[in-house]
């Protein structure tokens, strides 16, 4: 980790600045997120990232399970590795809007998401939560989404904190393929979708 990279030019004689000691560890994949890729350019469902997923092959959309009315989605920026997001099929943004039965299952699949993710890789806790608005730190504002995050004993060290940086062991694909997995192995087949 941190290694220099010489056939991108880095070597210390020529990198700006004093020595400092440290290593550095490049997350230049970061600044499409940052620099606002993939969220939307408007609130419609039709620039929606997660209408757009629920409309694709679980795969290529990263779906990790389907309900009727919700459904598990990967954090495509996540904060720790196995990162899921639980989404109404619906396009609506305020938690007070959703129906019953969006309500009942957007739990029940928060739920099931906690036990699949201690299932697969042992977490030894979970941070859950929506974020409402822009001042609430909704980064996709018009879809509602629940954060399912994993966090293990000492996750949170020193490169989120100094360097701004999560490093992640894990590729989304193979996290969506475990958790999959075990989701079918544990609670069966989804249920239909419920008609729109």
């Amino acid at each position: 980790m941190g290694e220099l990279n010489p056939a991108a030019g880095e070597d210390p004689a020529t990198l700006p600045g004093e020595p400092d000691g440290f290593a550095r560890l490049w997350t230049p994949h970061r600044m499409v997120y940052i620099d606002g890729q993939d969220k939307p350019a408007d609130d419609s469902p039709r620039e929606c990232p997660f209408c757009r997923a629920a409309r694709l092959p679980d795969a290529e959309g990263l779906v990790v399970r389907r309900g009727a009315h919700c459904y598990v989605v990967m954090n495509l920026y996540p904060y720790s590795p196995g990162h899921t997001l639980v989404c109404p099929y619906r396009h609506v943004a305020d938690y007070p809007d959703l129906t019953d039965a969006e309500t009942d299952e957007l739990a029940r699949l928060t739920q099931q998401a906690m036990i699949v993710t201690r299932e697969v890789s042992g977490p030894a806790g979970f941070n859950l939560g929506i974020n409402q608005g822009v001042v609430g730190g909704a980064g996709i504002q018009a879809h509602l989404h629940q954060h399912v995050v994993p966090r293990w004993a000492g996750d949170a060290n020193f490169m989120p904190i100094i360097a701004h940086t999560k490093p992640l062991p894990m590729l989304l694909e193979d996290a969506r393929s475990r958790l999959h997995e075990a989701w079918q192995r544990l609670f069966g087949a989804p249920p239909e979708r419920a008609a729109d």
